[in-house]
C-alpha cells in the first residue's frame, strides 16, 4: 500500500490535496489486486525477456488498466531493470507514478483521436528515449481514435523502433479494428471481488486514521460492482464527512439506499402475499428519501441472491447479500424454487426498465410490488406431471384475489359464444412430448396453465400472466379470462403466432393437443371476437359495416351527404329509431 505520508495531503495543505484514489493506487505487482492472471503474464515476459511490442489491456472501468500499465512502464524502465518489482524510489519510477515522465508518455485517446496527433506520434517514436531505457506510450481509451487514425497507426505498431513499448487502455474493445488487435497482446483485466474491495477499503480507512464498521465497508463495496475506483471514490464522501467512525447508516444515508432489513421484510410480506404490509415498506422508505429505481435494483439483487440460493449454491455465491442475511436467504431461496424466482425476478427487472424511460418511479414500483404479492409459488412441471400420471391430487392454490371461472358458477359468468369450427393449427414438435396425461379436470387446469406460461419468457408470457383465470370448457379446451383492462393482453394473445406458442407451451406440459380460447370477462364484442377463426374476421367486419349501412337512418344520412346541398330539406331526416 501506498504510504500517505509521502504525499503532498499529508502537509495539511488543501491546495495539495490528493484524492484517495490517485493516493493509494498500487504501485507494483503485488498490490495489484484482482488481477493475478495479468501479473504473472506480465512478470513472467520480463523474466524471460519476451516483453511485446503492443500490449492492450480490457475491461470495466476501475479494476486497474492504466495503473498496471504504469506499473509495466516502472519495472522496463526503472534504474534496476527490467524488474518485476521496481524500487520506486528513482526519478524513473517517481515521474512515471506521478505522470511527469518525459520517456513515459500518457495519451488520452478521446481528446487526441485524430489522424493529426497520429501522425505525429509516428515522427516522434523514432527519437530515442532521453534517459530511461523504453519509450512508452500508454493511449487511454484507445477505442476513441477515428478510423483513420488506427490506420495510420498500422505500420508503426506491426513494426515499432526497438526502443518503443505501445499499451492501449480501452473498456470497448469490441470497437477496436480486428487488424489492431490482431498486432497486439490483450489483456482481459476482470471485475475485482467484493471481499477484496472491502478489504482495501479497511486498509485505506485505517491508513487514514477512521474507523469503518466492517458492515459499512461491505455495502460500499457491493455498491462498486467490482470497480476498486468507484469504492475508493465513494469512501473519500464518507471520510469528507469528518467523522471519526463510519457506519452502515452513514453509507445508507450517503448512497440513498435502505438497510438490509428493510429489504428483507418487504420479500417476506411479497412472499405471504400480504400487498398492504409490502406497500407500507416502500411508503417508509421513500419517506426516507429512497429512490424508487434504487429499492428495486436492491430487491433485484436480492432476489437475484434467493435464485442462486434456490439453483441450490452456497452463500459463498452470494453477492448482495449481508452476512446476517445469508442462511435466511438460503432457506427462503430453496423453499420457493427456481421458478418462482425467475417469475419474481422478471417483474422486477421489467418495472426497472420501464423507470429508465418514466416520470412515475414510484407508482411503478408500487406495481411491481402488489404484482409480486399476488404471485403464487409455481409447482414444479416435473411434480405436477407425477401427480397426473400417479392420479393422486394435485393442490392448486390460487394468486390472492383470483377465483377459478367455471361455466355452471353464475356469479363469476363470462361471455361465451359457440366453439368455431376452425381452430388454430398445432405447431410442428420438434422435441419429444411429454406422455399424455389423464383428461384435464377443473381441479388440475390452472396448475397446468401456469407451468404453461413458466415455459414461454417473452413478452407474450407477461401478457398472459394478466389472466384473471382460465377454466375448462371441454376435455381438451381451455377458455384463458381475462378483465376488460387487460383487453390490450387479451388482444396481444389472440394472436395466431403467439396462441400457438401458448398451445405449444400446454402440449409440451400435458401431451394432449389442448386448444385455448381468449376471452374477455364482460365484454360481448371481444369474446367474439376471440372466438372467430382469423380467416374469418374480414367477413365478419363487412357483414357488421353491411348492418350498419341497411339501417334507415344511417341510409337516409348518406342519401343527404352524397345530394346537392340546395336539394337538402332537413324535415325529410327522420329521428333514430
Amino acid at each position: 500500500m501506498a504510504d500517505s505520508s509521502s504525499t503532498p495531503a499529508a502537509s495539511g495543505d488543501d491546495t495539495n490535496y490528493v484524492v484517495v484514489a490517485r493516493r493509494y493506487r498500487p504501485q507494483s505487482f503485488t498490490e495489484l489486486l484482482g488481477q493475478d492472471h495479468v501479473a504473472k503474464a506480465l512478470g513472467g515476459a520480463i523474466h524471460t525477456n519476451r516483453v511485446g511490442h503492443a500490449y492492450l489491456f480490457t475491461g470495466a472501468r476501475g479494476v486497474g488498466k492504466t495503473s498496471t500499465a504504469r506499473i509495466l512502464a516502472k519495472c522496463l524502465n526503472c534504474v534496476q531493470g527490467p524488474t518485476t518489482t521496481p524500487c520506486g524510489e528513482c526519478d524513473i519510477c517517481q515521474g512515471v507514478s506521478q505522470g511527469s515522465d518525459v520517456d513515459v508518455l500518457e495519451i488520452d485517446g478521446a481528446s487526441n483521436r485524430g489522424i493529426d496527433e497520429i501522425r505525429e506520434l509516428r515522427q516522434n517514436v523514432n527519437v530515442r528515449p532521453s534517459r530511461a531505457r523504453y519509450k512508452i506510450y500508454i493511449i487511454d481509451e484507445v477505442h476513441m481514435l477515428t478510423t483513420q487514425a488506427f490506420n495510420a497507426l498500422l505500420k508503426t505498431l506491426e513494426e515499432p523502433p526497438e526502443h518503443v513499448k505501445f499499451i492501449f487502455c480501452t473498456t470497448e474493445a469490441d470497437k477496436i479494428p480486428i487488424t489492431i488487435l490482431s498486432r497486439c497482446q490483450r489483456f482481459d483485466f476482470a471485475g475485482i471481488e467484493t471481499r477484496s474491495i472491502a478489504d482495501r477499503l479497511a486498509q485505506i480507512a485505517a491508513a487514514e486514521g477512521v474507523h469503518a464498521d466492517a458492515d459499512a465497508l461491505a455495502v460500499l463495496a457491493r455498491r462498486a460492482n467490482g470497480s476498486m475506483r468507484d469504492s475508493q471514490s465513494l469512501l473519500e464522501q464518507l471520510l469528507s464527512f469528518g467523522g471519526e467512525r463510519i457506519t452502515v447508516e452513514d453509507v445508507q444515508r450517503l448512497l440513498g439506499t435502505v438497510g438490509d432489513e428493510r429489504i428483507e421484510a418487504l420479500v417476506d410480506a411479497i412472499l405471504v402475499h400480504d400487498a398492504a404490509t409490502a406497500l407500507g415498506e416502500l411508503d417508509r422508505a421513500f419517506t426516507q428519501g429512497v429512490d424508487p429505481s434504487l429499492l428495486m435494483d436492491q430487491l433485484l439483487g436480492y432476489l437475484r441472491d434467493l435464485l442462486v440460493a434456490a439453483a441450490g449454491c452456497g452463500p459463498e455465491s452470494f453477492r448482495f447479500t449481508s452476512n446476517a442475511q445469508q442462511q435466511q436467504a438460503v432457506q427462503t431461496g430453496r423453499r420457493l424454487g427456481v421458478d418462482t424466482v425467475l417469475a419474481l425476478i422478471q417483474v422486477v427487472d421489467q418495472t426497472l426498465s420501464r423507470m429508465r424511460f418514466s416520470t412515475y418511479g414510484r407508482t411503478l414500483a408500487e406495481l411491481a410490488v402488489v404484482r409480486l404479492s399476488r404471485m403464487e409459488n409455481l409447482v414444479a412441471l416435473s411434480d405436477l406431471l407425477g401427480a397426473l400420471r400417479s392420479g393422486g391430487d394435485v393442490q392448486v392454490s390460487l394468486p390472492a384475489g383470483a377465483a377459478t371461472m367455471s361455466p355452471g358458477d353464475p356469479k363469476k359468468k363470462v361471455a361465451e359464444s359457440p366453439v368455431p369450427a376452425s381452430v388454430t393449427t398445432m405447431p410442428e414438435v420438434t422435441d419429444a412430448p411429454a406422455p399424455a396425461v389423464a383428461e384435464l379436470t377443473e381441479a388440475t387446469v390452472e396448475s397446468v396453465w401456469r407451468n404453461a406460461l413458466a415455459r414461454v419468457t417473452d413478452s407474450l408470457g407477461v401478457a398472459a400472466g394478466f389472466a384473471d383465470g382460465v377454466r375448462l370448457v371441454a376435455p381438451n379446451r381451455l377458455a384463458v379470462v381475462f378483465s376488460a383492462q387487460y383487453d390490450s393482453y387479451a388482444d396481444l394473445c389472440r394472436k395466431p403466432d403467439k396462441l400457438a406458442r401458448l398451445e405449444k407451451a400446454l402440449y409440451d406440459a400435458t401431451g394432449r393437443v389442448v386448444k385455448i380460447d381468449i376471452e374477455v370477462a364482460g365484454n360481448g364484442a371481444a369474446a367474439e371476437r376471440s372466438n372467430t377463426p382469423a380467416e374469418t374476421r374480414p367477413a365478419v367486419k363487412r357483414n357488421r359495416l353491411k348492418e350498419v349501412s341497411e339501417q334507415p337512418f344511417v341510409r337516409r344520412a348518406m342519401e343527404l351527404f352524397e345530394a346537392e346541398p340546395v336539394n337538402v330539406d332537413d324535415s325529410q331526416v327522420a329521428p333514430p329509431e
